[in-house]
């Protein structure tokens, strides 16, 4: 489980292609406390770490992961590469304050940015949800974008709204973000349940 508050913002070193793809991210996380096995949200997707170094992980990731995210390019979008900057999460401890809301780092869907817009010192960006995914948004609700837990501001259809405040744009890689990339989606468990709740009725 994460918080969907990014701790540390990392950059993709080496991808291999085997039989899945291995990815080597450098943090800036003390590695020596990173235990073999462990769970990273990298961009919002629930990792797996493989190998360790002073100041790098590796994780494998599976055919179906990279299906459900934004890590192959596809379009416009050039997925993950070399170089990549992308936002770090470790797991929730027992103890450990929520700050966001809960997160599982199972991505359902990617969501295209349609629009973005300076509204004073923060940026405005509008983001097109799959429409199987658009029904569980609501104005109001949290969301985790590429692993980042926020707050939408308004929904019309299938596109929503998302206000960035300088600090978060600073603290991860929403400061890189431009129109047509494709966005991590991770809806609210909680609206998930409210949902299938509803259709059992």
């Amino acid at each position: 489980m994460f918080t969907g508050i990014i701790t540390d913002v990392g950059t993709i070193t080496e991808l291999e292609q085997t039989g899945d793809l291995r990815a080597r991210i450098q943090t800036a996380y003390d590695t020596g406390s990173i235990d073999m096995g462990a769970s990273i949200a990298s961009d919002g997707v629930c990792l797996t770490v493989v190998a360790l170094g002073p100041d790098w992980y590796d994780v494998q990731i599976s055919a179906e992961t990279i299906s459900k995210t934004n890590i192959d390019g596809r379009g416009n979008h050039k997925g993950w590469f070399v170089g990549k900057r992308v936002n770090l999460e470790r797991a929730l401890k027992v103890g450990d304050e929520l700050g966001g809301h809960i997160v599982s780092g199972h991505v359902d869907g990617v969501a295209e940015v349609v629009e973005m817009r300076n509204e004073g010192d923060s940026t405005r960006v509008t983001l097109r949800a799959p429409k199987d995914l658009a029904r569980f948004i609501a104005p109001k609700g949290s969301v985790a974008l590429n692993g980042t837990s926020l707050t939408v501001n308004e929904v019309e259809g299938c596109d929503f709204g998302i206000n960035f405040i300088p600090h978060t744009k600073e603290v991860t890689t929403w400061g890189d973000v431009s129109v047509g990339d494709l966005i991590n989606l991770e809806i609210d468990t909680l609206a998930r349940y409210v949902a299938r709740l509803q259709e059992s009725l």
